[in-house]
């Protein structure tokens, strides 16, 4: 699409916004759609995105419960560097101190898109020494780094700490929660802000939270239905670009419309998920299974010792002995044969399972089976 479409694309559309942008969202949300979706929800806009940050420093005020110094050297190194800075030096030879109140900590926050220098974000405090509790303590500044080095916030403030420990004279003791790791509510001031990209070129790129072709099929139909044919592209399964607006409060108002537009998303994959560690088995809708016969029992062997005394005649000069007599039965379960039919569906699965009083385990082995037999007809996924 040429520079001269973009614009009238955008022009259009504005005018639609300014005039009647209230009737236009009142019809989009009176349209119809079977399992039908926001745009927001199914896809994102590349570039839009979180930004990780992390730090290290010092948490004060701790009841007794900081770092054991002779333990954690790197405490003590931190906080002399800190006195450093203001003048204070340390005399060498004073042994090992022992900050019982102090305790070294990593800070880590997430930095959302679009924020802008002043604003504040929640903050993750966490002991990396052996302290036992951070309840209690204060947060020294920190400076929050991004991966290229550079410093996009600046953490300090309380800590809400949610889990506590005591401890008895005789040793017992109780913790509740995690008492090593707090969070602090807007605990940091965003110092920098991250290009996001938004308002760069002429066109934008919808990333697909779960690639489909189907769906970013369906996207670039209901997009093009409402703003005219070659607005939205397909770049694969998992992209679709859109023309927008150079005008960046335009383009504001461009995606408003376009993230609040309902899009039927394509199934998803026949899955089988088994969780092996706690028996959990997850099947989905679209799971089908071709014609195949099952029959799954289990053979219980049991093994019991009954010894009996074996007493010697009279006169017979012979001694009381104790024989061992072993008993050994075995008994097989009576589970009927059933049968799947030619495209079954996860309802007569889970009633013909029911129905012979499949256990989570025996279940498990049922769909192995039908899997390596080549009858079902979905991924089998083992976590």
């Amino acid at each position: 699409m040429t520079m001269t479409a973009v614009r009238k694309v955008s022009h259009g559309l504005l005018c639609t916004l300014r005039l009647g942008g209230a009737l236009l969202l009142c019809a989009l949300s009176a349209v119809p759609a079977a399992h039908a979706e926001r745009l927001k929800d199914i896809a994102s806009i590349q570039g839009v995105r979180n930004n990780q940050l992390i730090g290290y420093g010092l948490v004060v005020g701790l009841n007794g419960t900081g770092d054991q110094t002779t333990q954690t050297p790197f405490t003590v190194q931190t906080f002399n560097n800190m006195l450093a800075q203001f003048g204070i030096k340390v005399p060498a030879g004073t042994g090992n101190v022992q900050l019982k109140n102090v305790a070294a900590v990593s800070i880590h926050a997430d930095l959302p898109p679009f924020s802008k220098p002043g604003q504040v974000i929640d903050v993750t405090v966490s002991s990396i020494g052996n302290s036992k509790s951070l309840r209690g303590g204060s947060l020294l500044m920190t400076q929050l780094k991004g991966i290229d080095g550079q410093t996009y916030a600046i953490a300090q403030g309380n800590l809400v700490v949610g889990g506590f420990d005591a401890e008895g004279r005789d040793g017992s003791k109780i913790t509740v929660n995690v008492p090593s790791a707090g969070r602090i509510p807007g605990g940091a001031t965003v110092e920098r802000a991250v290009p996001s990209g938004f308002d760069q070129g002429n066109t934008l790129t919808l990333n697909l939270n779960r690639p489909d072709f189907t769906t970013a099929k369906h996207i670039v139909d209901r997009i093009n239905e409402l703003l005219g044919p070659g607005v939205a592209q397909a770049v694969d399964g998992g992209s679709v670009r859109v023309s927008a607006p150079l005008d960046p409060s335009q383009r504001v108002d461009y995606m408003s419309v376009l993230e609040n537009l309902e899009v039927q998303s394509g199934e998803a994959v026949a899955k089988v998920i088994i969780n092996s560690r706690t028996g959990t088995i997850v099947i989905g809708q679209n799971v089908r299974v071709s014609p195949a016969a099952v029959t799954h029992g289990s053979l219980t062997v049991t093994i019991t010792e009954d010894p009996i005394v074996s007493q010697p005649g009279p006169f017979s000069n012979g001694q009381t002995a104790v024989v061992p007599r072993s008993n050994v039965s075995a008994n097989q379960e009576a589970k009927p044969m059933f049968k799947f039919g030619p495209g079954t569906t996860l309802d007569e699965i889970v009633r013909a399972v029911n129905q012979v009083g499949a256990a989570p385990s025996d279940l498990m082995a049922i769909l192995e089976a039908l899997k390596q037999a080549g009858a079902l007809q979905a991924d089998l996924i083992v976590i």
